[in-house]
C-alpha cells in the first residue's frame, strides 16, 4: 500500500512537469490592443469602458502619438457621456501636454463647450458662463481662421447675453426690495458692460423707474427716452410713455 502511494505521488509530480500541463501565465495586452478595445467600446457608446481602456493605455507609456490619441479619446468619452466637469479637465490636460498638436484647437473648443454645458438658470452661480466666455474669447484669439470660429462667435454672443440678463435680474431684485441706488448701479453696469445685448429695453425701463424713486429725474428721463427711441416694439413702451407723461 505504501509502495502504491509512493508511485502515485511520483506520477503526479511527473505529470506537472510535462509540457502543456503546467499553467501558462496570461499575456498582458499591448498598448495598441488596449486602444483598440477602447475604440470598440467608444463606438458602441460604452464610454466608461472606453475611458478605462484608454487609461490603461496611458499606464503602458506608449509612443507619444498613441498616448495623445488615448488622452483625446478619454476627453471625448467624458463629453459624450455628459460628464462635462471631467471632460473640461481632460481637454485642458490635453492642451497643456500637446499645445502644438493638430487637435489642440478642437480640445479648446470642446473645453469651452464643456463649461457652456454646465450653465444652469439665471438665478444660479454664473461661474460656468464666465469660464465659457473666457475660453471662447481665447479661442478666437488663438485660432481666428478656425472652422469653429463662427460657432464660437455665436456662443460668445449668447454668453454675454446671459451675463447681461443676470445683471438685469439682480437689478430688478434690488428694485423690488427698495434698494434703488443699488439697482441703478447694477442696471447701469449692464448697459456699460454689455452694450451689444438686444434686450436692454428692460434695463432702461427699470433704470428709469429706480431713478424716479430716488428723484434722479434727469437720469430717469434719459433712460425712458432712450427706450422709446431705440425699442419701438418693446413691451415696456406704453408704461415708459406713461411714466414720462405723469412724473417728468
Amino acid at each position: 500500500m505504501k509502495h502504491l502511494h509512493r508511485c502515485l505521488i511520483l506520477l503526479f509530480a511527473t505529470l506537472t512537469l510535462l509540457p502543456g500541463c503546467a499553467s501558462t501565465p496570461a499575456t498582458e495586452p499591448t498598448a495598441e490592443q488596449l486602444y483598440a478595445q477602447g475604440e470598440s467600446a467608444f463606438q458602441k457608446s460604452r464610454y466608461e469602458e472606453a475611458v478605462n481602456r484608454w487609461k490603461q493605455v496611458k499606464e503602458t507609456f506608449p509612443d507619444p502619438e498613441l498616448m495623445a490619441k488615448a488622452e483625446i479619446g478619454i476627453a471625448n468619452a467624458y463629453f459624450l457621456n455628459l460628464d462635462f466637469i471631467e471632460a473640461g479637465a481632460a481637454y485642458e490636460d490635453f492642451r497643456k501636454l500637446h499645445p502644438t498638436h493638430d487637435l489642440a484647437q478642437f480640445a479648446l473648443y470642446r473645453q469651452a463647450l464643456s463649461s457652456y454645458n454646465l450653465i444652469t438658470g439665471i438665478d444660479t452661480d454664473q461661474t460656468p458662463i464666465k469660464n465659457a466666455l473666457a475660453l471662447f474669447e481665447n479661442f478666437t484669439k488663438q485660432y481666428p481662421k478656425s472652422e469653429y470660429v463662427s460657432k464660437v462667435q455665436e456662443k460668445i454672443t449668447e454668453c454675454r447675453g446671459k451675463l447681461a440678463q443676470y445683471e438685469i435680474y439682480v437689478g430688478r431684485f434690488y428694485y423690488r426690495t427698495d434698494a434703488y441706488q443699488a439697482a441703478i448701479g447694477r442696471l447701469e453696469g449692464a448697459l456699460a458692460n454689455f452694450p451689444d445685448y438686444v434686450g436692454h429695453d428692460e434695463t432702461l425701463f427699470y433704470l428709469g423707474k429706480a431713478a424716479l424713486e430716488v428723484k434722479q429725474n434727469d437720469k430717469a428721463q434719459s433712460a425712458l427716452t432712450r427706450l422709446i427711441r431705440e425699442y419701438p416694439n418693446s413691451k415696456y413702451l406704453g408704461d415708459a410713455r406713461e411714466l414720462l407723461a405723469a412724473k417728468l
